[in-house]
């Protein structure tokens, strides 16, 4: 089992990463199973799929434990479903000592980690990611959040976790489009930090049915790591990780994530990000065009699509990375080097659309 740890002081916690993991879940758990009340959030399917087995493994090994389900998509990342499930944790008489396990993608990893911000001001939990983007980012680091009709995650917390549990075999469980959504984080981390990841990514795309998934993990778990504990609070240093999410954001809010999925949206924000860099000559020369070939390699999109400019500037100030009114942009200076601009000028990014 690999292992690599978050530090962060007293909130330090481990990443495990196993193939089959989920097996050994009660074992790892009961070491912090003090007779206290657990809960699992998580959607219908994903019970059926391995949330009911897991839950009665753990009744098996005297855990108190009871489940919430939220809906699918970025409708369960609203304040009603949040309010929803504070009711229902109140109703399974849950208290300050509840700890709960967020078992599903990045919206049920959000939705969970910010209910145990907030509810009886704190509580513990676990993130059980089930997507490949969720294992790769949204599950570490502590970033928990709902969404507004202005904007993503315009609400929430950073809330480190006590652990989070990754079983690379349940990847199989998921559609083709959610393992290739994934994949763009993953890329992100090449683009960024790696360049020799990058282009190790490059190959194993070679063949999508051999793909290493389980080395892409720890790989990308132990540059998100690196990150996060050097700057927990993204005052610096972690805005790297927002690399193509400034567009991506605004394209997800404007087509009501309806038409793309995050981590197609993250696609094209790269890609665009790339374009933009070398348009501003900050860009080493086929730079952009090696990070097009290798989003495309895999299946995801890489081209804007037709939405109004003045709507993804208006979006990009409702954005929550922007602060005193100016756009941080994450432009990439050549592969896994990028810069953050403080300030880009609105008619820059508009000129490119």
């Amino acid at each position: 089992m690999k292992t690599i740890q978050v530090e962060l002081g007293n909130r330090s916690y481990p990443i495990q990463v196993k193939s089959g993991l989920m097996q050994e879940f009660p074992t790892i758990l009961s070491k912090n199973n003090h007779g206290q009340k657990w809960v699992i959030i998580s959607q219908y399917k994903l019970m059926e799929l391995f949330g009911f087995e897991l839950m009665a493994q753990l009744k098996d090994s005297d855990f108190d434990i009871d489940y919430l389900t939220l809906p699918i998509g970025e409708a369960a990342k609203s304040l009603n479903e949040f309010s929803g499930v504070i009711s229902q944790m109140i109703k399974l008489k849950c208290d300050r000592s509840t700890t709960i396990l967020a078992i599903g993608g990045g919206v049920v990893g959000d939705v969970g980690g910010f209910v145990a911000s907030s509810f009886m001001r704190g509580i513990e939990y676990y993130q059980i990611p089930t997507t490949l983007l969720a294992m790769v980012d949204s599950a570490i680091g502590g970033k928990t959040g709902i969404n507004f009709t202005e904007g993503k995650n315009l609400v929430g917390a950073i809330y480190q976790p006590k652990g989070v549990l990754i079983d690379p075999k349940i990847l199989d469980t998921l559609p083709k489009r959610e393992l290739i959504s994934g994949l763009s984080e993953v890329i992100k981390y090449g683009a960024i930090w790696d360049r020799e990841f990058f282009d190790q990514i490059s190959q194993w795309l070679d063949d999508l049915d051999s793909f290493p998934f389980e080395k892409a993990v720890n790989r990308s778990c132990e540059i998100k790591a690196e990150i996060v504990s050097k700057d927990e609070r993204e005052d610096g240093l972690r805005r790297l990780l927002n690399f193509g999410h400034t567009i991506g954001h605004a394209i997800e809010t404007l087509t009501h994530y309806s038409k793309f999925i995050h981590g197609e949206a993250v696609a094209i924000g790269m890609v665009y990000a790339a374009k933009l860099s070398q348009k501003l000559g900050k860009c080493k020369e086929g730079t952009p065009q090696r990070l097009d070939r290798l989003v495309r390699k895999c299946g995801l999109p890489a081209d804007l699509p037709d939405l109004n400019s003045k709507a993804i500037i208006e979006s990009l100030y409702h954005d929550k990375k922007t602060m005193n009114h100016k756009i941080k942009f994450i432009l990439v200076k050549e592969i896994g080097v990028v810069e953050i601009v403080e300030d880009m000028p609105e008619e820059k990014i508009i000129s490119f659309m």
